[in-house]
């Protein structure tokens, strides 16, 4: 019996028996339906993996049944893997490693059950989940559409540790095994089927009777299985290398190899899932078992994977928002404007199954944006395998249209014109009277105040900001920006738009730069300071990449344009006086030849295999040259932003530090390894932080920016921590 003494249970756990039913199906078959009471879908924590123990006992006890199905409440209903807020609160490895035991002494034992064992699941069927399907002797999916399959812990700074990295090794092969854990990615059916994850595919109406009839033996897998269990040649042969030491210490090699260029050793999940994976053939299960609950201990314990999971708390809480009272469905939206973040955010609806009618003065321009459409989601179909049915209702949705006829049908229109108040009132002026009373007029701005734009409208309750990122379809954060006058269920009904689009969006107040950009003007700033000093750009951007920014900020200040950023750092000065006065060095720079990549030439010259310093930089600085150490260099820029947050914070730009940190990760790139800005001042140390700040401005031709915010020194008074609740 499995009690809370190894596995946390939560406060209102039920009572024994009620979350894991066992049924006789006749024939000698039994099924085991995951179906806990406190979840609408099944996780497994305590009260699962005590009742699901309880029913491999009763398994045991059984000599006359010849098979098993384990399945969920529904065909797309199984489980989403581990507890992830118990993983949170874990800080004990020894805790950590009994409990990770227990688990495996579970689903080994059901695993030696002397039956046919096969799972029949859908939906979700993420990490634990997986692993769980992975001691059947067969898998049966779901061919929905919402169907997920795979072991995302690596993302989450954890491995797959209740077996992921010995059995699926096991039954794909080593590089198959290790694309799936080193990805994170969580398969569609179909694709899952190719890599061998599972061995066949249902509709939802014939799951159960398939996998009824695979654990009687009265149907077996006619198809050829490809992937590392399959007949072909190619498997074959991958099954006679997988088998060979040298092959999987070469695969184990590129892998790693892969990994410390992408993540320059930050992170440690991955490199011991290589580990474990490689290793893994010819081990005992118990052996394999126990090397991964030492790593799985370490790993929960250690602080990368309390951040990535706090992010993922995050994210999931963010979602929550188009749930909260006064969300309605958008069905059909409006955008004005069909340049790039226009078009952009017009394709996404369209994609994700929103009517779209795009508008702009120009047909040529909705031309191509209409043809871009087309062929990015003929593009991400062929990637995804999407049906034909399904790629014809995606383009179909994306209709275009100069003026503003079929407006009068939207639910929301969406403004992506010219960054310029006095062009922005006009076009929400026309808007007003051209849709329906109700429907909601969203902003894209990135840098003017929602109530100005909102000010001489009729009904300003009805305006808010939807501030994308570009690029749209890769960029995971939205800003939702609430003006003062914006009503409630606004804001509401436009974050449940958001989760629907694939996003995350994060409520912010309607003040200059809203929160990501302005926490990312001192920051780029500073490195225009250090160039007029003097500074050399490559080494600035390596020493960010190695603090772990995706860029450095040279690199993205020619990604903006820098057009975009000078503008914005004027806003900024405007909104924020001395601690946002901006350097001189953009407008030496800036020319229409020289706006960044979208030119060829900003602070690097771009168009051949990489980027290169351009050759004249020199030439542009003013200051008098000087050295700097790596240490001032990189506080002087990570230090700048983190100031600016704390003021957010306490200004109340956002509701809670988690917020905070969750959309300056996502809008920014900033370390996801160190938890956010907040979260990175808290591991440092506020005390320390507070010391540097000091001695930066004093040297700084803009202290104001390097004076500890009150809020900080108070914290690092009292010792206390940032409010995250």
């Amino acid at each position: 019996m499995i009690d809370d003494t190894l596995i946390p249970f939560p406060p209102d756990a039920p009572e024994a028996g009620s979350c894991v039913r066992l049924e006789e199906l006749g024939e000698g078959l039994a099924k085991i339906v995951l179906e806990p009471p406190h979840r609408s879908l099944a996780v497994l924590d305590g009260p699962l993996l005590r009742d699901f123990s309880m029913a491999v006992d009763a398994l045991e006890r059984r000599s006359d049944l010849k098979g098993v199905i384990l399945t969920g409440r529904s065909p797309t209903s199984f489980a989403a893997g581990a507890d992830i807020d118990a993983i949170a609160n874990l800080t004990d490895q020894g805790q950590i490693r009994k409990l990770v035991t227990t688990v495996h002494a579970v689903f080994a034992r059901f695993a030696a059950l002397p039956l046919r064992k096969v799972a029949a699941v859908g939906g979700p069927v993420p990490g634990g989940a997986f692993e769980l399907t992975l001691c059947c002797d067969l898998i049966v999916l779901t061919n929905a559409k919402e169907t997920r399959i795979g072991l995302p812990e690596t993302q989450l700074g954890i491995v797959p540790g209740f077996g992921g990295c010995h059995r699926l090794p096991a039954r794909v092969g080593l590089p198959t095994a290790l694309q799936a854990i080193l990805t994170g990615r969580l398969f569609p059916a179909k694709q899952a089927l190719k890599l061998g994850l599972v061995d066949r595919l249902a509709q939802v109406e014939d799951l159960e009777r398939i996998a009824s009839e695979l654990a009687l033996g009265q149907q077996r897998i006619r198809r050829p299985r490809r992937g590392f269990r399959g007949t072909s040649w190619s498997s074959r042969l991958q099954r006679v290398l997988d088998a060979v030491g040298p092959f999987r210490s070469f695969v184990a090699s590129k892998a790693r190899k892969s990994v410390l260029q992408k993540t320059r050793g930050h992170y440690p999940a991955p490199l011991s899932a290589i580990d474990l994976a490689k290793t893994s053939r010819g081990r005992s299960a118990t052996e394999a078992a126990d090397r991964e609950a030492d790593a799985t201990a370490v790993l929960v314990a250690g602080r990368v994977a309390k951040n990535l999971v706090s992010i993922f708390l995050g994210s999931e809480a963010a979602k929550k928002l188009g749930r909260q009272e006064g969300a309605e469905d958008v069905g059909r939206i409006g955008v004005i404007g069909a340049g790039v973040m226009g078009a952009g955010i017009a394709s996404l609806g369209a994609g994700r199954g929103v009517d779209v009618r795009l508008s702009d003065l120009d047909q040529s321009v909705l031309d191509q944006a209409e043809l871009r459409h087309r062929k990015e989601t003929l593009k991400r179909a062929k990637k995804r395998r999407t049906e034909t049915s399904e790629v014809d209702r995606a383009i179909d949705r994306f209709e275009t249209g100069v003026g503003l006829g079929g407006f009068a049908g939207c639910d929301l229109v969406v403004e992506a014109v010219a960054e310029r108040l006095e062009v922005k009132r006009a076009v929400f002026s026309e808007l007003a009277e051209a849709c329906r009373e109700g429907a909601i007029l969203a902003t894209n701005t990135s840098s003017l105040s929602v109530d100005a734009i909102a000010s001489k409208l009729p009904d300003p309750g009805r305006i808010v900001g939807l501030h994308f990122f570009n690029p749209v379809a890769k960029m995971p954060l939205v800003e939702v920006v609430r003006g003062s006058r914006t009503r409630p269920e606004v804001v509401a009904t436009v974050c449940r738009l958001a989760v629907r689009l694939g996003k995350t969006p994060v409520p912010v107040a309607d003040v200059p730069g809203f929160l990501v950009n302005r926490v990312l003007g001192p920051y780029l700033d500073e490195a225009a300071r250090l160039f007029d000093e003097g500074a050399d750009i490559q080494r600035v951007d390596r020493l960010m990449l190695e603090f772990g920014m995706p860029m450095g900020p040279f690199a993205l200040l020619d990604e903006v344009g820098l057009d975009v950023a000078a503008h914005a750092g004027r806003s900024m000065f405007e909104g924020y006086g001395e601690r946002m006065q901006t350097s001189l060095v953009l407008g030496r720079l800036l020319a229409p030849e020289r706006m960044g990549r979208k030119t060829g030439l900003g602070f690097f010259k771009h168009g051949g295999s990489k980027p290169v310093p351009a050759s004249d930089l020199n030439g542009l600085r003013e200051l008098p040259s000087r050295s700097h150490d790596d240490d001032e260099i990189v506080d002087r820029l990570v230090l700048a932003l983190c100031a600016e947050a704390v003021r957010a914070l306490d200004e109340s730009v956002v509701e809670t530090a988690d917020q905070l940190d969750l959309a300056v990760i996502l809008g920014t790139g900033f370390a996801p390894f160190r938890g956010g800005p907040l979260r990175y001042l808290e591991r440092r140390g506020l005390s320390s932080v507070v010391s540097r700040l000091k001695f930066l401005a004093e040297s700084s031709a803009t202290p104001g920016r390097f004076l500890p915010p009150k809020a900080m020194v108070g914290l690092a008074e009292s010792g206390g921590r940032f409010e995250r609740v």
